[in-house]
Protein backbone atom coordinates (compact mmCIF):
# COMPACT_ATOMS: atom_id res chain seq x y z
CA UNK A 1 0.00 0.00 0.00
CA UNK A 2 0.82 3.63 -0.66
CA UNK A 3 0.84 5.45 2.92
CA UNK A 4 1.42 8.82 4.05
CA UNK A 5 1.99 9.19 7.30
CA UNK A 6 2.15 12.93 9.14
CA UNK A 7 4.19 13.28 12.60
CA UNK A 8 6.88 10.48 11.39
CA UNK A 9 9.29 12.12 13.39
CA UNK A 10 7.92 11.28 16.87
CA UNK A 11 8.09 8.29 19.47
CA UNK A 12 5.01 6.49 17.71
CA UNK A 13 5.89 7.49 14.42
CA UNK A 14 9.49 6.06 14.58
CA UNK A 15 7.76 3.03 15.08
CA UNK A 16 5.38 2.64 13.11
CA UNK A 17 8.07 3.26 10.27
CA UNK A 18 10.00 0.34 10.93
CA UNK A 19 7.03 -1.69 11.18
CA UNK A 20 5.45 -0.86 7.54
CA UNK A 21 8.48 -0.87 6.07
CA UNK A 22 8.81 -4.32 6.84
CA UNK A 23 5.20 -5.18 5.65
CA UNK A 24 6.56 -3.57 1.95
CA UNK A 25 4.26 -0.45 2.26
CA UNK A 26 5.80 2.52 0.38
CA UNK A 27 6.02 5.35 3.03
CA UNK A 28 5.26 9.24 2.38
CA UNK A 29 6.24 11.29 5.47
CA UNK A 30 5.22 14.74 5.94
CA UNK A 31 6.48 17.02 8.48
CA UNK A 32 8.41 19.97 10.11
CA UNK A 33 12.08 17.77 9.83
CA UNK A 34 13.52 15.72 6.97
CA UNK A 35 13.91 11.85 8.18
CA UNK A 36 17.31 10.14 8.71
CA UNK A 37 16.32 7.31 6.14
CA UNK A 38 16.84 9.60 2.67
CA UNK A 39 15.26 6.63 0.95
CA UNK A 40 11.41 7.46 2.20
CA UNK A 41 9.89 9.96 0.61
CA UNK A 42 9.20 13.21 2.38
CA UNK A 43 7.60 16.91 1.97
CA UNK A 44 7.73 19.54 4.41
CA UNK A 45 4.16 20.51 5.70
CA UNK A 46 3.43 21.99 9.29
CA UNK A 47 0.34 21.10 11.67
CA UNK A 48 0.12 24.76 12.58
CA UNK A 49 0.74 26.28 9.35
CA UNK A 50 -1.86 27.38 6.74
CA UNK A 51 -0.99 25.27 4.05
CA UNK A 52 -2.67 22.43 3.20
CA UNK A 53 -0.47 19.13 2.22
CA UNK A 54 0.77 18.80 -1.08
CA UNK A 55 -1.19 17.27 -3.31
CA UNK A 56 0.57 14.38 -4.39
CA UNK A 57 0.80 12.76 -0.69
CA UNK A 58 -2.89 12.61 -0.66
CA UNK A 59 -4.19 11.78 -4.21
CA UNK A 60 -1.44 8.85 -4.45
CA UNK A 61 -2.23 7.38 -0.94
CA UNK A 62 -4.48 3.94 -0.30
CA UNK A 63 -3.95 4.86 3.42
CA UNK A 64 -3.19 8.11 5.68
CA UNK A 65 -2.08 7.86 9.30
CA UNK A 66 -2.39 11.26 11.07
CA UNK A 67 -0.10 11.65 14.32
CA UNK A 68 0.96 15.07 13.71
CA UNK A 69 0.61 17.43 17.07
CA UNK A 70 1.95 19.93 20.09
CA UNK A 71 3.51 17.59 22.21
CA UNK A 72 0.96 17.58 25.73
CA UNK A 73 3.45 16.85 28.18
CA UNK A 74 4.88 20.38 28.92
CA UNK A 75 4.15 22.91 31.01
CA UNK A 76 1.08 24.71 29.54
CA UNK A 77 0.42 28.67 28.77
CA UNK A 78 -1.98 30.06 26.99
CA UNK A 79 0.41 30.03 23.77
CA UNK A 80 0.81 26.20 24.16
CA UNK A 81 -2.66 25.68 24.54
CA UNK A 82 -3.44 27.66 21.32
CA UNK A 83 -1.39 24.89 19.45
CA UNK A 84 -2.03 21.67 20.99
CA UNK A 85 -5.37 22.66 20.02
CA UNK A 86 -4.73 24.01 16.66
CA UNK A 87 -2.38 21.67 15.57
CA UNK A 88 -4.80 19.14 16.23
CA UNK A 89 -7.84 20.45 15.00
CA UNK A 90 -6.91 22.85 12.15
CA UNK A 91 -4.86 20.52 11.17
CA UNK A 92 -6.34 17.52 10.56
CA UNK A 93 -9.43 19.80 9.20
CA UNK A 94 -6.22 21.32 6.83
CA UNK A 95 -5.89 17.61 5.70
CA UNK A 96 -9.49 16.46 5.26
CA UNK A 97 -10.06 18.86 2.58
CA UNK A 98 -7.00 18.12 0.89
CA UNK A 99 -8.45 14.86 0.86
CA UNK A 100 -12.11 16.53 -0.20
CA UNK A 101 -9.79 18.60 -3.14
CA UNK A 102 -8.43 14.93 -4.24
CA UNK A 103 -11.99 14.14 -5.74
CA UNK A 104 -12.17 10.95 -6.78
CA UNK A 105 -8.49 9.85 -5.86
CA UNK A 106 -8.68 10.24 -2.43
CA UNK A 107 -7.78 7.34 0.45
CA UNK A 108 -9.80 4.64 1.38
CA UNK A 109 -8.35 5.44 4.86
CA UNK A 110 -7.62 7.46 7.57
CA UNK A 111 -6.25 6.71 10.81
CA UNK A 112 -6.39 9.56 13.00
CA UNK A 113 -4.26 10.14 16.20
CA UNK A 114 -6.60 10.85 18.86
CA UNK A 115 -6.25 10.09 23.33
CA UNK A 116 -7.40 8.66 26.70
CA UNK A 117 -7.76 12.61 27.16
CA UNK A 118 -10.89 12.51 25.59
CA UNK A 119 -12.40 10.88 28.80
CA UNK A 120 -11.21 12.93 31.35
CA UNK A 121 -10.89 12.24 34.82
CA UNK A 122 -13.39 9.30 35.35
CA UNK A 123 -12.08 7.86 38.82
CA UNK A 124 -12.57 4.52 39.28
CA UNK A 125 -14.99 4.00 37.21
CA UNK A 126 -14.07 1.73 33.61
CA UNK A 127 -14.34 3.28 30.50
CA UNK A 128 -14.71 2.28 27.05
CA UNK A 129 -15.14 3.34 23.35
CA UNK A 130 -18.68 3.41 23.96
CA UNK A 131 -18.37 5.91 27.21
CA UNK A 132 -19.03 9.93 26.99
CA UNK A 133 -16.08 12.07 26.96
CA UNK A 134 -15.45 14.15 29.76
CA UNK A 135 -14.98 18.06 30.70
CA UNK A 136 -12.09 20.40 30.70
CA UNK A 137 -9.32 21.41 28.25
CA UNK A 138 -7.90 17.84 27.12
CA UNK A 139 -11.58 16.08 26.40
CA UNK A 140 -12.86 19.01 24.71
CA UNK A 141 -9.57 19.17 22.69
CA UNK A 142 -9.75 15.35 22.02
CA UNK A 143 -13.56 15.36 20.66
CA UNK A 144 -13.27 18.10 18.07
CA UNK A 145 -9.93 16.64 17.32
CA UNK A 146 -12.11 13.29 16.39
CA UNK A 147 -14.80 15.52 14.69
CA UNK A 148 -12.76 16.96 12.24
CA UNK A 149 -11.59 13.51 11.72
CA UNK A 150 -14.74 11.84 11.08
CA UNK A 151 -15.47 14.33 8.89
CA UNK A 152 -13.43 12.37 5.93
CA UNK A 153 -16.30 9.84 6.04
CA UNK A 154 -18.27 12.29 4.05
CA UNK A 155 -16.06 11.06 0.72
CA UNK A 156 -16.48 7.29 1.85
CA UNK A 157 -13.29 7.23 3.58
CA UNK A 158 -13.14 4.91 6.01
CA UNK A 159 -11.59 6.53 9.06
CA UNK A 160 -10.61 5.12 12.65
CA UNK A 161 -9.08 7.54 15.64
CA UNK A 162 -6.98 5.50 17.82
CA UNK A 163 -7.04 7.01 21.39
CA UNK A 164 -3.51 6.04 22.86
CA UNK A 165 -2.85 5.97 26.33
CA UNK A 166 0.26 5.67 28.20
CA UNK A 167 2.90 4.08 25.49
CA UNK A 168 5.63 1.96 27.06
CA UNK A 169 8.81 2.21 24.89
CA UNK A 170 12.26 2.49 24.74
CA UNK A 171 13.68 6.16 24.01
CA UNK A 172 10.36 8.19 24.43
CA UNK A 173 7.38 8.23 25.95
CA UNK A 174 6.13 8.09 29.62
CA UNK A 175 9.44 6.41 30.64
CA UNK A 176 11.54 8.62 29.12
CA UNK A 177 10.80 11.00 31.84
CA UNK A 178 10.43 8.45 34.52
CA UNK A 179 13.52 6.33 34.30
CA UNK A 180 16.46 8.94 34.86
CA UNK A 181 14.61 10.46 38.33
CA UNK A 182 13.86 5.84 39.08
CA UNK A 183 17.28 5.46 38.45
CA UNK A 184 18.47 7.90 40.87
CA UNK A 185 16.64 6.18 43.42
CA UNK A 186 14.11 9.38 43.60
CA UNK A 187 11.29 7.64 42.11
CA UNK A 188 7.89 7.03 43.49
CA UNK A 189 4.28 7.79 43.44
CA UNK A 190 2.62 10.76 42.27
CA UNK A 191 -0.26 12.55 44.46
CA UNK A 192 -2.35 9.65 46.06
CA UNK A 193 -1.01 7.41 43.83
CA UNK A 194 -4.58 5.78 43.43
CA UNK A 195 -4.57 7.15 39.86
CA UNK A 196 -4.86 4.85 36.89
CA UNK A 197 -2.77 3.97 34.54
CA UNK A 198 -3.54 3.11 31.19
CA UNK A 199 -0.94 1.89 29.52
CA UNK A 200 0.15 0.02 26.56
CA UNK A 201 3.52 -1.45 25.33
CA UNK A 202 4.88 0.33 22.09
CA UNK A 203 4.78 -2.98 20.32
CA UNK A 204 1.11 -3.59 20.96
CA UNK A 205 0.47 0.21 20.05
CA UNK A 206 2.29 -0.03 16.10
CA UNK A 207 0.00 -3.36 16.16
CA UNK A 208 -3.31 -1.85 16.79
CA UNK A 209 -2.58 0.55 14.28
CA UNK A 210 -1.89 -2.23 11.90
CA UNK A 211 -5.16 -4.48 13.07
CA UNK A 212 -6.87 -0.62 12.24
CA UNK A 213 -5.51 -0.25 8.68
CA UNK A 214 -6.17 -4.12 7.97
CA UNK A 215 -9.65 -4.44 9.68
CA UNK A 216 -12.11 -3.14 6.96
CA UNK A 217 -14.90 -3.25 9.30
CA UNK A 218 -13.16 -1.09 12.44
CA UNK A 219 -14.43 2.17 11.76
CA UNK A 220 -14.42 5.71 14.83
CA UNK A 221 -12.44 5.13 17.82
CA UNK A 222 -10.37 2.45 18.95
CA UNK A 223 -8.47 2.68 22.81
CA UNK A 224 -4.99 1.92 22.28
CA UNK A 225 -3.97 0.54 25.66
CA UNK A 226 -3.77 -2.63 27.07
CA UNK A 227 -6.62 -4.50 29.14
CA UNK A 228 -5.29 -4.45 32.20
CA UNK A 229 -4.61 -0.91 33.37
CA UNK A 230 -2.74 0.14 36.77
CA UNK A 231 -2.81 2.31 39.13
CA UNK A 232 0.10 4.84 39.44
CA UNK A 233 1.16 3.61 42.87
CA UNK A 234 1.51 0.05 40.78
CA UNK A 235 3.07 1.47 38.19
CA UNK A 236 5.81 3.04 40.20
CA UNK A 237 6.57 0.04 42.45
CA UNK A 238 6.87 -2.27 39.58
CA UNK A 239 8.83 -0.03 37.69
CA UNK A 240 11.51 0.50 40.70
CA UNK A 241 11.45 -3.31 41.31
CA UNK A 242 11.91 -3.62 37.59
CA UNK A 243 15.24 -1.29 37.72
CA UNK A 244 16.24 -2.75 41.60
CA UNK A 245 16.02 1.15 43.05
CA UNK A 246 13.66 2.42 46.01
CA UNK A 247 10.83 4.19 45.65
CA UNK A 248 10.00 5.34 48.76
CA UNK A 249 9.29 9.17 47.89
CA UNK A 250 6.48 10.55 46.97
CA UNK A 251 5.48 13.36 44.77
CA UNK A 252 3.17 16.20 46.14
CA UNK A 253 -0.06 17.45 44.26
CA UNK A 254 1.00 21.10 45.28
CA UNK A 255 4.17 20.54 43.74
CA UNK A 256 3.46 19.06 40.55
CA UNK A 257 1.28 22.24 40.05
CA UNK A 258 3.68 24.56 40.77
CA UNK A 259 6.26 22.41 37.79
CA UNK A 260 3.91 22.45 35.04
CA UNK A 261 0.81 24.49 35.85
CA UNK A 262 -2.71 23.19 34.38
CA UNK A 263 -0.74 20.40 32.52
CA UNK A 264 -0.39 18.83 36.41
CA UNK A 265 -4.04 17.23 35.92
CA UNK A 266 -3.26 14.98 33.80
CA UNK A 267 -0.70 13.48 36.51
CA UNK A 268 -2.97 13.69 39.23
CA UNK A 269 -6.02 12.55 37.17
CA UNK A 270 -6.30 9.18 35.38
CA UNK A 271 -8.71 6.74 33.31
CA UNK A 272 -9.19 2.81 33.63
CA UNK A 273 -9.65 2.86 30.17
CA UNK A 274 -10.49 -1.09 28.93
CA UNK A 275 -9.76 -1.70 24.89
CA UNK A 276 -12.73 -3.60 24.01
CA UNK A 277 -13.04 -3.02 19.94
CA UNK A 278 -9.44 -4.42 19.56
CA UNK A 279 -10.62 -7.48 21.83
CA UNK A 280 -13.70 -7.79 20.06
CA UNK A 281 -11.48 -7.46 16.64
CA UNK A 282 -9.70 -10.68 17.85
CA UNK A 283 -6.29 -8.81 18.49
CA UNK A 284 -4.32 -10.65 21.23
CA UNK A 285 -2.04 -8.36 23.02
CA UNK A 286 1.76 -9.14 23.52
CA UNK A 287 2.00 -7.42 27.13
CA UNK A 288 -0.54 -7.17 29.65
CA UNK A 289 1.50 -8.31 32.61
CA UNK A 290 2.90 -4.55 33.60
CA UNK A 291 6.11 -6.14 35.06
CA UNK A 292 6.60 -7.99 32.12
CA UNK A 293 6.30 -4.62 29.70
CA UNK A 294 8.67 -3.07 31.47
CA UNK A 295 11.76 -5.42 31.63
CA UNK A 296 11.04 -5.94 27.62
CA UNK A 297 11.73 -1.81 27.89
CA UNK A 298 14.14 -0.84 30.46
Amino acid sequence: MNITLTGASGFIGNALITRLKAEGHQLYLLGRSAPKDPSLKFAKWDALGSALPPADSIAGADAIIHLAGEPVAQRWSDEIKRKIRDSRINGTRRLVDAIEAAGDKWPKILIAGSAIGYYGNRGDDVVTEASKPGKGFLPDVCVAWETAALSASNCGVRVVCVRTGIVLGRDGGALAQMLPIFRMGAGGRVGSGKQWMSWIHLDDLVEIFLLALHTETLRGPINGTCPSPATNADVTSVLASVIHRPAAMSVPEFGLKMLYGEMAQILIEGQRVIPEVALHAGYRFKYTDLRTALASVV
